[in-house]
Parts: C-alpha cells; structure tokens; sequence
C-alpha cells in the first residue's frame, strides 16, 4: 500500500470505500480511494453530541451520511475522474444515481470547461437491483431553521427577513472562517459552526498533477446541512440563492457553463425533492431569496446598516478580516466589482464608500472587470454575479443620478456602451419584482411575499 503512487491517468475507479457517524462524539467520517490506494478519510464534526438517535431518526440520520458521503465525493473523484465509480459498502437505487450524476456532471461543468474535459460519458453511478428506494417517513421535526450563512448580503437579508417573520432559527456554517464567525455573532442569534477536514492525501494528490478547479460546493454544504438537521431534529434547512444564480456564462461554441451551478433551481428542485423522498419527508430544503434578482437582493440589504462594517462577499479577501473596509473588500475582484454595482442604485454613495473603502466606478483600471459583468466584449465571469442585464440595468440607473454619473466607468458606459443598447432592457423595475418557482413552505412565504416586495 505504501508504495502506490498517484498516477492521474492510469488510475481506473474512484471508490467510495464506506462512511460511519459516531453519535458520542459528532464525527462523521467519509473514505474514499482510488483504486487500490490508501483511504481518503474526511471528517465532518456537529456539535452537540451525545446524540440519541430513536429507531427512524437512526436509519434517516444513515440516509443522510450516505448521501453526504456521496456528494462530498465530488472534491475528490475530481483528481482524476477515472471511468469507473465504485460503492462499496450500501447501494444505490436509479433515482439517487441520477441525482448524483446530475451534480458530478453539472457541478464540474466549469472544471470540465477549463481542462478541456467531457465528463458527460464518464460519469456514472451503479445501481444495484433492489437498493432501498422506500418513501422516508416523516420525523416529527421541530419547525426550526439552520440558515446557511456565508458572510455576505444574501444570507443576511435571509436571516433579517426570518426574524421579521418569526421563524426561529440558527445560524450555520462550515469551517473555520473569522469573517463568518464574526457576522454570525452580529445577528445576535443561536449559531452552529460545523467542522470538515479534507483528507490530507488531496492535497499531495494536487502537487502531483490532480485534476483541479471548481467543485458544486453549495451542494456539499447542503449535503452537509441537511445531515445536521436530521440530527438536531429541525425541520428547515435555509440557503440565499437567488433566480439570477440559475444562469450561467454562455461561452462562444461551448454553450452555457454555470459556474454556480448548485446554487441555481435546477439543483434546489432536484436536491430537496430527494430529501423528502428519501430522508424524511417533513424536511424542508429551500432557498428564501430564490424569487428575487441579484438586484432586488441588494434593495432588500440597502434597507439594513446593522452589518455594514461585518460583511463581505469578496472571495480573494475572505480569510482577512481588519479594522479597515479594504481588508475585508478587495476591491479588484468580480464579486467585489458586482456588490459594489449592485448596491449603488440603492445606497447613499458616502455610505457605500464607506462599505469598501474606494469608489470602484471612478477607476478605469476596473474597466474589463465591469465590462465583464455587463455581458460587453466578454462574457460573464465564473464567479457567483449576477445576470448581465442586471450589472446593465444598475448601470443605466446610476447614469441618471448626479452623485454618480460622473465617475469614469458609469460616464463611459453612458457614452460607449448604452447607444449599443435598447432602453427598454435597461429598466430596473422589471428585475426587483418577484418571479419563478420556489419551495419556501406555503405559510411562512405568505408572511415574506409582502416584505421582499416592499
């Protein structure tokens, strides 16, 4: 065992080996291998042990672990991506391989983009005959919320609106981040800080020629979520994507590639419909903003200064956190470039200055990143933005405002880039009403509908 060696393209299976929870302690572990390597053992802590685990809310709790092993798979079946997938230690029925490889297929459509990979033909999860595919009973789940938070405004504007609403709830997250940690402390609310450890072997696995790049990890963390609500007996599992997340970047004789593919409706849908089926059936996986627009989002944030000097969504800053705007902002990044765009129609200028530390429309040198997210001469970054008709519609609507329309970018998207554009499609109105399917449960959306819209 100790002398094979990690050979990305001799490597023919990826094995999920077997998964394990002890109740005692919290610990989940999760093993993989690739073919007769050593064990890949990740680690997923939840607080809150000794859990007692009755007989239904035992076998749902392996249910979960075992769609979590198989979904958090994804970060390693990524090094390689071997032709063969193997289960080791349970089976799986036809409906749960067709989610898994919707998620492998979808969730590294950006992997598979940027190293000239086809996954399509490649990824395929076996079934076995007369895997358990029974309906999940349901559990008699406390109506409670683990609201997923990420540091940023989405999340926040979640949190709020649950407050408003009632909804009792604890704020979630995974790993160790201080800027997380420290908003989540600002909303004054109950918080739950899971752990995970990724499996050392990954990271020699990635200095000796891995495949690398971007995993769907919206759809780990779920995973990682809902496992935590069945054991905590909570009926509510809360992310923030927004409609907006559902589109991706078209790519000239590619097609579409959506970076955040596992923040979008079709992985909601699919995802929280198997966890009733297969779970417990009175398990609620939904996103609160799915309705809204990036846009509308950003309205709904403006309306709330209490985190002002907390949050951040920039991703290349977000293990900083300082006394300073500009530690936790960037300020050169596509998430950096659209917040900050996103925010503007809504916020007083000082305050959003204020926010980030620098003005980033009165900077040319931003130029190609703010043409990027406009859809102009590019096409929209791989990162977590908005639709370009949103970054467009901001614009347009900053062109109108005296405080703004004198900064560099939005007097050169005034001069330049609007006469190439039709004035009906740069309204803002259209993109702030609520649109689209979503699961939030009927009751507590008849409480929200009225306050998102207002």
């Amino acid at each position: 065992m100790s002398e094979w060696m990690f050979r990305r393209d001799a490597i023919g299976a990826f094995r999920f080996v077997r998964c394990g929870f002890d109740a005692a302690t919290g610990v989940a572990q999760l093993v993989y291998a690739f073919d007769d390597g050593p064990e890949m053992v990740e680690t997923v802590t939840v607080p809150g042990a000794p859990f007692e685990l009755d007989g239904a809310r035992g076998q749902a709790v392996e249910r979960a672990l075992r769609l979590l092993h198989l979904i958090a798979g994804v970060s390693y079946y990524k090094a390689a991506v071997p032709g063969e997938i193997r289960i080791e230690s349970y089976a799986i029925d036809s409906d749960t391989a067709a989610l898994l490889e919707s998620i492998y297929v979808n969730g590294l459509g950006e992997f598979a983009y940027r190293n000239g990979l086809d996954l399509r033909a490649r990824i395929r999860f076996p079934v076995a005959e007369g895997a358990d595919a029974g309906a999940a009973p349901a559990l008699d789940l406390s109506t409670h919320a683990l609201v997923a938070i990420g540091g940023g405004k989405d999340s926040l504007v979640s949190i709020e609106t649950l407050r408003t609403a009632g909804i009792e709830q604890t704020v979630t997250w995974i790993g160790g981040s201080q800027l997380i940690a420290a908003c989540a402390a600002r909303t004054g609310l109950a918080t739950l800080n899971i752990g995970r450890t990724l499996a050392p072997q990954l990271f020699d696995y990635n200095r000796e020629g891995a495949w690398n790049g971007h995993i769907p990890v919206t759809a780990v963390n779920s995973a990682i979520l809902v496992f935590a609500a069945v054991l905590r007996g909570i009926d509510q599992v809360v992310f923030s994507n927004e409609h907006s997340a559902s589109y991706g970047s078209i790519i000239e004789g590619t097609g579409e590639v959506n970076h955040q593919w596992s923040k979008g409706w079709a992985f909601e849908s699919a995802f929280a419909a198997h966890v009733q089926r297969r779970i417990a059936a009175d398990l609620h996986y939904y996103s609160l903003l799915r309705p809204m627009s990036e846009l509308a989002v950003a309205r709904q944030f403006a309306k709330i200064s209490h985190y002002d000097a907390h949050f951040s969504s920039c991703n290349r800053n977000f293990h900083l956190l300082g006394e300073r705007p500009a530690n936790r902002w960037c300020g050169v990044c596509p998430k950096c470039h659209f917040v900050f765009l996103a925010l503007a129609p809504f916020m007083p200028k000082p305050r959003l200055m204020g926010i980030f530390g620098r003005n980033l429309l009165d900077d040319t040198a931003q130029t190609a990143g703010f043409d990027a997210l406009l859809e102009f001469q590019d096409h929209k970054p791989f990162e977590c933005v908005g639709e370009g008709r949103e970054s467009r519609a901001a614009m347009a609507a900053l062109t109108q405002r005296p405080e703004w329309r004198e900064d560099a970018l939005v007097e050169r998207f005034q001069r330049e880039i609007r006469p190439q554009l039709d004035d009906a499609d740069l309204r803002i109105e259209p993109l702030l009403e609520l649109q689209g399917e979503h699961r939030v449960p009927a009751e507590l959306w008849s409480r929200v509908r009225a306050h998102f819209a207002a």
